[in-house]
């Protein structure tokens, strides 16, 4: 199903402060799950609302039910436990600080769907298209492995590739029967293979990076496998972390480029390319003609607004490399990544998005 918009939010948004009160007082034990739906639920309408608003073809619910963009899979799944995988993270606040990624320290058992209680609402009330999101599998393998605790009940990153990739093939046949038609990988941990000290740590480990990142996108692909490309169209998201307004690797695509575009099954990929860190465009020249590509030019880190020229500069310079009519324009990441949310404003938010759109108008009409 080949859908180009030419205008998207990655995913998440900002929660409210009364949805996070309510979130707070839900895991204090003082306001029901019912409760707290109900609260969801008209957060998310909300959402919808503002969206609307500012033009975006395509919709999302913010991610407004979840903990972190991929907290579903271990809320779904039982077998993970409270450890933490530590990440070294730069930015605001920088130092080493546990992911919102749980250590898988059991046999791994599917107890649910995952997205089960987002779909629903986003049918009957979304005021147009939408996206659902999930985290890649590949990114368990980096974030939820841990030596002492997880090789006890998988004896390597193979093994538990294997119970991912089911229990998200058995995700995504359930969302394609759904209706769904527009499903978007979550995949910041391929940064790891391009950053040059990730790139180094691997090595330290034993591992290649080169054959790491190999698995990853294989496993990645055969979780998509099912989903049948002329109802469902397939997107992959990557950057380079996104925590209050935090990241943890850096480089440019240049490491991984030739094989992600050339070899990893989705028909658009969303790219971080708001600052230096990000590289410059030129790996894109991989990008296969078919694929479209989503330049994550306005950040969500900070509230400075960028320039509309700028930005149409930009895009003119990405060009030189994946024809203009593959291209569209993206945040760089979505705007809560985890629910307490990047250091801008809800209004800040709003206006950055309505750029998006404004800037897409101007560029492709």
């Amino acid at each position: 199903m080949s859908t180009l918009y030419r205008a998207e939010n990655v995913g998440s948004l900002l929660r409210s402060p009364a949805l996070l009160q309510a979130r707070f007082a839900h895991a204090n034990g003082e306001l029901s799950l019912d409760q707290l739906r109900v609260a969801e639920d008209d957060a998310i309408l909300e959402v919808f609302q503002g969206q609307r608003k500012v033009g975006l073809p395509i919709f999302t619910d913010g991610e407004l039910r979840r903990g972190s963009w991929l907290t579903d899979m271990a809320d779904a799944v039982e077998g993970f436990v409270p450890e933490k995988v530590t990440l070294d993270w730069k930015g605001p606040g920088a130092g080493p600080e546990g992911s919102t990624a749980q250590v898988v320290g059991r046999n791994l058992h599917k107890i649910r769907k995952m997205t089960a209680h987002e779909v629903p609402l986003l049918k009957k009330a979304a005021p147009g298209p939408f996206k659902i999101t999930l985290p890649a599998p590949s990114n368990f393998m980096v974030a939820s492995y841990k030596s002492g605790v997880t090789d006890r009940f998988y004896a390597s990153y193979d093994d538990l590739l294997g119970d991912l990739v089911e229990f998200t093939r058995d995700e995504i046949r359930w969302l394609v029967a759904e209706g769904v038609t527009y499903i978007q990988f979550d995949a910041p941990y391929y940064s790891h293979y391009l950053d040059p000290t990730q790139r180094e740590r691997i090595l330290s480990q034993g591992f290649d990076p080169d054959e790491q990142f190999e698995k990853s996108v294989a496993a990645d692909n055969a979780a998509l496998q099912d989903a049948p490309r002329s109802k469902v169209h397939c997107a992959a998201h990557i950057c380079r972390g996104n925590s209050r307004s935090r990241w943890y690797t850096e480089g440019g695509y240049d490491a991984i480029a030739e094989k992600l575009f050339g070899s990893l099954d989705v028909d658009t990929f969303l790219l971080e390319y708001d600052s230096e860190r990000a590289g410059t465009f030129e790996p894109l020249r991989f990008a296969p003609r078919g694929k479209s590509i989503v330049l994550g030019l306005v950040t969500t880190k900070q509230p400075l607004l960028e320039s509309e020229s700028d930005l149409r500069r930009r895009i003119d310079e990405a060009a030189h490399y994946v024809p203009l009519e593959n291209l569209a324009i993206s945040t760089q990441c979505g705007f809560a990544s985890i629910a307490a949310g990047n250091l801008l404003s809800i209004d800040d938010q709003w206006r950055k998005l309505a750029l998006v759109v404004d800037t897409a108008r101007k560029v492709w009409g």
